[in-house]
């Protein structure tokens, strides 16, 4: 039972013909080693019975195996006999106990913003096989931040006895005024009179808690404008000119490195054993990229060559659709990323730097570095997660398909071991769910073949998949240029209830485009220098859940809800997009919505959109069926916008915020509590399509509320005309258009540091300011 200690024998037998020395044996449950023991020198053919402790295990049912000279270090005749498994399970049976631990933790709202009051609550469940005692069991909620100090401690109380396998209502435990930071919610419950001591080990249950705009990612960022420069290094910028090493960099400045011996350097917060880096070097004079390498030091040592190419960068000529051969305009989208993995770790207070050596043949531009500590994840149960038997295509696919063809029922998923895994085409998942679980997105890499290009590769699921999940993986892809229709790692319609969390995805067109899919869970992902949309929803996707993801560089909106209704689907409803990043998108904007209704944006960060608004909001069908806003609210709420908007589509300037109502009703909008903090152009732009000489739909039933635009400044570019305003009723946008159409209602509007703070020289369009 639970509360045994268990005890395991091996004999382990020498069938060599030579003498073998000392060596150990290893204990397996499920695949993993839990215990080992020493085995004494053995004569040819002599064996030994030796003994190891497991300790006292979780009920359940255990393969059982053992492992000689588990390291390889004994040299042998055979290699292949040395592991042996038990024909008899160990079976452990629950103790007669009560269980009690902390479940289903709540915080309402469940993503706070600074400023609101959130609300704990907590359940108890019993694990355990008898009933508790009755009477009162205490629940204590702790809440610390980011330095381990507890910032307030809450207790609750439910009465009465609780029975083996149930679950009590949801007790509130108290509330709080949020205020920006990470914090961990610990929640305890006392010991019960009949839970004996070995089930109180899992009394307490701790999840994190993220209070603020964007997305709480794992890694630091350092700008290399705020690094340690030395031997000749230079800040560049800032400026907002497309195809310029300050103009597309993270802030509008970066570090150059041109000489031998120059370099920028970092001291480190945390520590770390990775580097990602945002770089910028020459194109190849006919195009296609060059390969070169930094060199990385610590604390004044050479730890690495960092490779770098400029494959994936350096576009040309026509904005909307820009190729790769120089001779065909001027240069967009001209930094990538690189990363790598030091061999150690590096303790926080370090000295990282970057630096040009005499080997590096390259000149360079350094936007920023991320640091962070990783470690493998292992295979949650190696009894139900397959693991493919190599690192190809066919591999994993059959892995996939073993996993869908099993009929015992114990089979839930494959797990991807670290490694390299190339792949040329898009793995199948079908028939029943299945759990596609990695290493975690440094360990467990996918990638395109390095001799090809445009390779449309990632995961294709149908609706039989309901209830899949992918985690813990990368994906890079060898896309140069953007090609519309494959090049999703994504690629779903008609599927729901998924779970996509913890990726890692570059150089391909999307990382997700759903088109009627429902109950989509993507979280906690990185998104980099795509060709198209980071996240689309489409043709009636509703229920879905897009959170804590960090998008830099997409070749159009990184977040996007687009309703059309051209490849099935109704209603675009019920879609929450929280706490989000989105910068440096080259093409179109941070965050774009396009008609439905009940879809909320919250708890967002955009910055250095370099050609278009930093948001989005738009009636504009582009010419397929399409539904326009419901009168049911689309709300944005909570929101920073920093250095937004570009110039795109010829002469026309883009805002913080576009306002656009087009060939489909607009209507519902409700905008809160947003920051607009030195737009390129302009903050808000409200504008109406015409056809044909005459206005769309009007804007109506729009309302913004406790709005900041501060910074908006006259450009002193070719489109300073167009440049300067807080707020813009745009009478003229281009050739053939028509002023904006219709009213919006500003309450508690704040305007400052802005050449013009609001300008509405039309008769068509009416600005309400309320206090």
């Amino acid at each position: 039972v639970e509360s045994d200690d268990i005890t395991v024998s091996a004999t382990v037998r020498n069938s060599g013909s030579a003498d073998a020395p000392g060596s150990k044996v290893a204990v397996r449950l499920g695949g993993t080693t839990v215990a080992t023991a020493s085995v004494g020198a053995l004569d040819a053919g002599e064996q030994t019975t030796v003994t190891a402790s497991l300790g006292a295990r979780e009920a359940g049912t255990y393969e059982l195996s053992a492992v000689a000279d588990e390291p390889d270090e004994i040299i042998e005749e055979n290699e292949t006999n040395n592991t042996f498994t038990s024909p008899d399970a160990l079976v452990v049976k629950p103790v007669a106990s009560s269980d009690l631990v902390p479940a289903q933790v709540t915080t309402s709202p469940s993503s706070p913003a600074a400023g609101q009051d959130v609300t704990f609550k907590a359940a108890l469940t019993n694990q355990g096989t008898v009933a508790s005692a009755g009477g009162d069991h205490e629940i204590t909620l702790t809440l610390t931040d980011s330095k381990g100090e507890t910032v307030k401690t809450w207790t609750g109380t439910h009465t009465g006895a609780i029975g083996p396998g149930d679950t009590t209502d949801p007790v509130t435990l108290g509330s709080w005024k949020a205020a920006n930071g990470s914090y961990t919610v610990k929640v305890t419950v006392a010991p019960d009179a009949e839970e004996i001591p070995a089930k109180r080990e899992n009394n307490t249950a701790t999840k994190p808690l993220f209070v603020g705009r964007g997305a709480n990612m794992p890694y630091d960022m350092y700008e290399a404008e705020d690094g340690s420069l030395g031997g000749g290094a230079k800040v560049v910028g800032p400026n907002r000119t497309i195809g310029d090493l300050a103009g597309e960099a993270s802030g509008r400045k970066a570090v150059t490195l041109d000489d031998t011996g120059e370099y920028v350097e970092f001291t480190t917060r945390a520590r770390t054993n990775t580097l990602v880096t945002r770089f910028s070097i020459p194109d190849a004079p006919g195009g296609g990229g060059i390969d070169a390498t930094i060199s990385v030091y610590v604390d004044g040592v050479k730890k690495k060559s960092l490779p770098l190419t400029s494959r994936y960068a350096w576009l040309y000529g026509a904005e909307a659709s820009p190729g790769d051969s120089p001779g065909s305009g001027a240069p967009r989208h001209i930094y990538d990323e690189a990363h790598i993995m030091f061999d150690e770790t590096v303790p926080a207070g370090s000295k990282i730097q970057l630096r040009k050596d005499a080997t590096d043949t390259s000149t360079y531009a350094i936007d920023f570095v991320n640091l962070e500590q990783v470690a493998p994840i292992a295979n949650p149960d190696p009894a139900a997660y397959v693991a493919p038997t190599g690192f190809t295509h066919q591999d994993v696919q059959n892995a996939l398909d073993r996993v869908r063809m099993d009929t015992t029922g114990k089979l839930v998923g494959v797990y991807l071991p670290p490694g390299d895994y190339e792949t040329s085409s898009k793995f199948q998942v079908y028939g029943k769910a299945v759990k596609v679980v990695g290493a975690g997105p440094w360990y467990t890499t996918f990638h395109a073949p390095a001799s090809q290009r445009n390779t449309d590769i990632g995961f294709r699921a149908d609706a039989s998949a309901k209830g899949s999940s992918f985690a813990n993986f990368a994906y890079f892809g060898n896309y140069t240029t953007r090609i519309d229709g494959p090049g999703k790692v994504f690629d779903f319609s008609n599927v729901s209830d998924i779970v996509i969390d913890n990726i890692w995805n570059e150089h391909m067109v999307c990382l997700y485009w759903g088109a009627n899919t429902d109950r989509v869970t993507i979280k906690n992902s990185r998104i980099r220098d795509m060709f198209a949309d980071g996240i689309n929803m489409t043709n009636g996707s509703t229920d879905n859940l897009v959170s804590n993801n960090d998008a830099r560089a997409t070749g159009d909106d990184s977040f996007a809800l687009f309703s059309a209704i051209d490849a099935g689907g109704a209603d675009m409803k019920n879609n929450l997009y929280e706490n989000l990043t989105s910068t440096l998108t080259w093409r179109a904007a941070g965050v774009a919505v396009y008609g439905g209704y009940n879809n909320t944006f919250r708890n967002i960060r955009i910055a250095d959109t370099l050609v278009y608004s930093g948001i989005t909001i738009s009636s504009l069908d582009f010419g397929y069926p399409m539904n326009g806003f419901g009168t049911d609210p689309t709300t944005f709420e909570n929101i920073s916008i920093e250095r937004a908007g570009g110039h795109f589509w010829g002469p026309q300037t883009f805002p913080g915020i576009w306002v656009y109502s087009a060939s489909k009703i607009f209507q519902g909008i409700r905008v809160n509590n947003v920051d607009i903090i030195d737009p390129t152009y302009s903050g808000i732009m409200f504008q109406t399509d015409y056809v044909g000489g005459q206005q769309q739909y009007p804007i109506k039933d729009t309302i913004f509320t406790d709005i900041t635009i501060t910074g908006a400044r006259k450009s002193g570019d070719a489109y300073d005309a167009k440049s300067g305003f807080g707020l813009w009723a745009n009478e003229m946008p281009e050739a053939g258009e028509g002023p904006a159409v219709g009213e919006v209602v500003f309450n508690g509007l704040k305007l400052g540091d802005n050449a013009v703070d609001i300008r509405n020289t039309t008769s068509t369009f009416k600005i309400i300011q309320n206090p």
